[in-house]
């Protein structure tokens, strides 16, 4: 079974579409978005985030600055859009340019508006089980994940790569759901004999085709988190970290790359958009 995100997202999208348009207030969720530079993959990405928050009746705004901006006039701009009341969304699009400490940006946005939910105090309530905002990716693998089996509790769960945007959120999500959770990453001995006992794999280390079809057995699920260029001749092609065409017929369920995680996370951003919106707002 190939697990289609971009239809899983697609129906995402008209939910969180209909629970604007069912709102009780006139107000609408609004989501800033803050762009710097020229990187080619964020600016494809940020346009998409537009696209799409226009698409369910979110009002979106992107903001744009050279690579030149200072790290404290980042800071300011940031402080403007935490007091302003029409923002309940602010992204700050990775990654930044070297001389920003991106730690100190992410810990400048108001957590209730942190809709990436990289702020300390989300990522605390996260792991201690309390109300939080999920970081999109995690967030939309879970969906994915929850649409091929509802019901995760004692499964065996391995999540490759440790990442703080990622790994180490889909491994708390995954715990609340009573997975028994093991991170394997690049110093981990023997990855491919505890891939082999997992019902569940989530992929995220970066590393091409990297899990095999004799990593996995035929009952597992994949949900594979990775975006990898190959370049051959003149052309390339994007793949993820799982070998796709020869694991897609010997699984359970497993995410194409693209077409799988990617759309997910753009539509867990509307609805974490709208969650921030509820939450300002003090709607139930």
């Amino acid at each position: 079974m190939i697990i289609d995100g971009k239809q899983i997202a697609q129906q995402l999208r008209k939910k969180i579409k209909k629970n604007i348009q069912d709102l009780p207030i006139d107000d609408k969720p609004g989501l800033t978005v803050i762009l710097i530079g020229q990187h080619p993959a964020s600016q494809i990405y940020v346009k998409n985030k537009e696209k799409f928050a226009k698409e369910v009746g979110i009002n979106s705004n992107v903001i744009k600055f050279n690579d030149e901006i200072s790290e404290l006039d980042l800071k300011n701009q940031i402080e403007i859009l935490n007091r302003d009341s029409s923002v309940h969304g602010i992204l700050v699009q990775l990654p930044l340019p070297a001389h920003i400490n991106q730690k100190n940006i992410i810990e400048t946005i108001d957590p209730v508006k942190d809709v990436d939910g990289f702020h300390p105090i989300n990522v605390g309530n996260l792991s201690s089980g309390n109300d939080a905002m999920i970081p999109c990716t995690p967030l939309g693998c879970y969906y994915l994940i929850k649409n091929v089996v509802e019901n995760l509790s004692g499964m065996s769960a391995v999540v490759i790569g440790r990442s703080n945007i990622n790994g180490k959120p889909m491994t708390q999500l995954l715990l609340r759901e009573n997975c028994t959770v093991t991170i394997v990453h690049s110093k981990t001995k023997n990855i491919k004999a505890i891939c082999k006992e997992a019902d569940l794999i989530v992929a995220a280390a970066g590393k091409a085709k990297m899990v095999k079809k004799d990593w996995v057995k035929e009952t597992a699920i994949i949900i594979d988190v990775g975006i990898n260029k190959i370049i051959s001749e003149d052309n390339y092609k994007i793949v993820g970290d799982v070998d796709f065409d020869n694991l897609k017929d010997n699984v359970n369920g497993i995410t194409p790359v693209p077409g799988g995680v990617g759309p997910m996370t753009i539509a867990c951003l509307l609805e974490n958009t709208l969650k921030s919106f509820k939450k300002i707002k003090k709607l139930t």
